[in-house]
C-alpha cells in the first residue's frame, strides 16, 4: 500500500479549514487491517483498527513544534514537527493517521496515512515515528 493523502484535507486545505501550524494536529497508528479511502474517509470516526497495547493511548499523539515553511530549493510547502516516541511501548503498527484533533471523532478531519512499508513492532521499548528529513507532508 501507498502512502494516503485524503481527497476532504485537500478541500480544507485549500477551503481554509485546516491551520497546520495552529491546529491540535494528532498522529495515531493503526494495524495492517486498516485499508485507506481517499475518497470515502474524511473524519477520524472513519478509521478502523487503531493498535492498542501498553504504553499507547487510543487517539495518537499530539504533534509537537509543527511548523509550515516554504522551500524554495524544492518548490514546495513543508509541513513537520517533532519526531514522536511512544515510551516503553508494546505494540504493533503498519502505519499512521495524521488528522486534526476536534475532540469529537466525526468532526475530526484526516489529513494523510503513512504506510510503514511493513509491521513495525515494540515491545517493551520505545516505539519512535521518526519523519522523514523533507517533513511530514510537502505540497508542490
Amino acid at each position: 500500500m501507498a502512502d494516503v493523502r485524503y481527497n476532504s484535507f485537500k478541500k480544507a486545505l485549500l477551503g481554509g479549514g485546516l491551520d497546520l501550524a495552529n491546529d491540535t494536529i494528532k498522529v495515531m497508528l493503526v494495524t495492517s487491517s486498516y485499508t485507506p479511502d481517499a475518497d470515502a474517509h474524511d473524519f477520524k470516526d472513519d478509521v478502523t483498527n487503531e493498535v492498542s497495547g501498553t504504553g499507547y493511548t487510543a487517539g495518537g499523539a499530539a504533534l509537537a513544534n509543527k511548523s509550515v515553511t516554504q522551500d524554495n530549493t524544492d518548490d514546495e510547502g513543508v509541513f513537520d514537527a517533532n519526531d514522536v516516541v511512544w515510551s516503553t511501548a508494546t505494540i504493533t503498527a503498519r502505519g499512521a493517521v495524521i488528522y486534526k484533533d476536534t475532540g469529537t471523532a466525526s468532526t475530526s478531519p484526516l489529513i494523510c496515512y503513512i504506510d510503514f512499508g511493513a509491521d513495525k513492532s515494540s515491545e517493551a521499548a520505545d516505539f519512535t515515528l521518526e519523519w522523514n528529513s523533507e517533513g511530514i507532508l510537502n505540497t508542490n
